[in-house]
């Protein structure tokens, strides 16, 4: 079978479909809860109720958007139609996330932010799902797959420093993050931005689509076949383990990063334009991981890879916080960046090692399930992924609003620049912020310790498809490449055969 291998031109392109992503859209999304609760005065249980019910309800969606992508087939392949329709629809959710009309009531607010942040998510899924198994299909070869993942999260880390900088420096410079004014603006800046992104991915990467192979239609309505579909991917073991472990690590980001605003500007005090070269060191930090990740890849294996990445950013949610509850070390104003900056530089190495080598293993897994079950599934199993992320997300942040509520966080106080929280306060936030969050990611890393596959392994189901060519530099430099040889792919009924069309 011929390798299955794009340009460097058409990773270049597909990379830009990152915006849409963890890069752009989460580095703006991440503005949303402060602007809520802390600024608009939105309870923070209603502000988490309404995030969580819209990661939810996308949750939802996206194996819905899976399955329909799985089983598409047009003369733009089997999943561009659907980025290319939810691209417009991104720009113009996001843009009125953003713009909630002036005199709005508590009940109103919250159904404004409920309904457009479900149709925003809604629209990221429709392109997003697609995108991601797109991904999986660009290559058949076990290490290029982890280089298109790279491009993907060079691209995200681009396109998040952007979005950064013009948040900070320009919309919420001088205090701006505790002024309404501001948001409006950089929330349909940020649609533009997502747009020409999303289209220039669609248009690069168009012709190598369409050229990809399309796997048979399933027959029945997607609604009939889609439970047991859904059904049939919990059945391999190794789906169900980076589901789990998913969900679990995706409800703690979800906790911390809802509360990063706050902590940074009730706690260590720190200016508004102060807080950007923070997250600037957050993504030179993912910027090293995606960069080491592959290298690392070669003499470990990607769930080493994925556990040194939890590692960090469990410590990440400790030490920092934990000299401050200690009352050892708590640095204020200008004096707590550079060690914030250590801090966020620390986890955002964990994080990139983690989204090269994740994505990765479900590509892998993807792999395995075609062996079981002689189907590919890469839109249902990268739709079990997001859906995973988001559920938990919204789980995290549903828990982040009511924390905030349980220790009576003032609402008046999110708009008053330079104001102080009672000590007892901050420690309770500084708590949940760190501290609790690492609890979840240790739970996950204990779920992720029981998945199996690893290069020999991965090897072993290439050479049952008929790609044995396509692996054999991937076990250059295997560690232990003995031990999974030892693990031998077991017959399967004639009925669970890959088909010979699928590839």
């Amino acid at each position: 079978m011929t390798e299955i291998k794009p340009t460097i031109l058409v990773k270049l392109a597909y990379s830009l479909g990152q915006a849409a992503q963890n890069g752009g859209f989460d580095a703006a999304i991440g503005f949303v809860f402060f602007y809520y609760s802390a600024v608009l005065g939105l309870s923070g249980a209603l502000v988490g109720a309404a995030l969580a019910v819209s990661l939810a309800f996308d949750a939802v969606v996206d194996p819905l958007v899976g399955s329909w992508s799985d089983n598409m087939k047009s003369r733009f392949g089997r999943r561009l139609p659907l980025m290319m329709l939810a691209a417009p629809l991104i720009a113009v959710t996001v843009g009125l996330l953003f713009s909630p009309p002036a005199g709005l009531g508590q009940a109103a607010l919250f159904g404004w932010l409920a309904f457009t942040s479900v149709a925003a998510r809604s629209a990221i899924s429709l392109f997003n799902v697609p995108y991601i198994a797109l991904g999986a299909e660009m290559s058949t070869d076990y290490a290029e797959r982890t280089r298109v993942v790279v491009y993907r999260a060079f691209a995200g880390i681009v396109a998040a420093v952007a979005i950064t900088a013009i948040g900070y420096s320009v919309f919420f410079a001088h205090g701006g993050l505790q002024r309404p004014e501001g948001y409006p603006g950089f929330g349909w800046s940020v649609a533009g931005f997502l747009l020409v992104c999303m289209t220039l991915c669609c248009w690069g990467v168009g012709r190598y689509a369409a050229r990809l192979p399309q796997p048979e239609q399933v027959a029945g309505r997607i609604w009939e076949r889609l439970p047991g579909e859904i059904a049939e991917i919990f059945r391999n073991p190794s789906f169900r383990l980076l589901f789990i472990s998913a969900v679990v690590l995706f409800a703690a980001t979800g906790l911390n990063a809802s509360l990063n605003n706050h902590a940074f500007v009730f706690v260590w005090r720190m200016k508004s334009e102060l807080i950007q070269f923070i997250s600037y060191a957050y993504l030179v930090g993912i910027l090293l991981g995606v960069t080491v990740a592959p290298m690392l890849q070669t003499r470990l294996e990607k769930k080493h890879v994925v556990v040194l990445g939890f590692s960090l950013l469990i410590a990440n949610w400790l030490v920092i916080q934990g000299l401050m509850l200690a009352g050892v070390y708590l640095p204020l104003g200008g004096a707590a960046v550079l060690p914030m900056q250590i801090n966020s530089f620390t986890a955002g190495i964990g994080t990139g090692l983690v989204s090269v080598a994740y994505p990765s293993m479900m590509a892998d897994a993807a792999d395995e399930h075609e062996y079981l079950y002689g189907r590919r599934r890469e839109g249902l199993y990268f739709a079990g992924l997001g859906f995973a992320g988001k559920a938990a997300t919204g789980l995290g942040v549903m828990l982040a609003g009511v924390a905030l509520d349980l220790i009576r966080f003032p609402k008046a106080i999110g708009r008053t620049v330079g104001a102080v929280l009672p000590h007892e306060m901050q420690v309770r936030l500084v708590l949940i912020w760190g501290p609790v969050a690492a609890v979840f990611a240790v739970a996950s890393l204990l779920i992720l310790a029981a998945y199996r596959i690893d290069r020999a392994r991965h090897k072993e189901i290439a050479m049952a498809l008929g790609r044995a060519g396509a692996e054999t530099s991937a076990l250059r430099g295997a560690s232990t490449p003995a031990a999974g040889h030892a693990r031998a792919i077991q017959p399967q009924p004639e009925s669970k055969r890959p088909a010979q069309n699928h590839v």
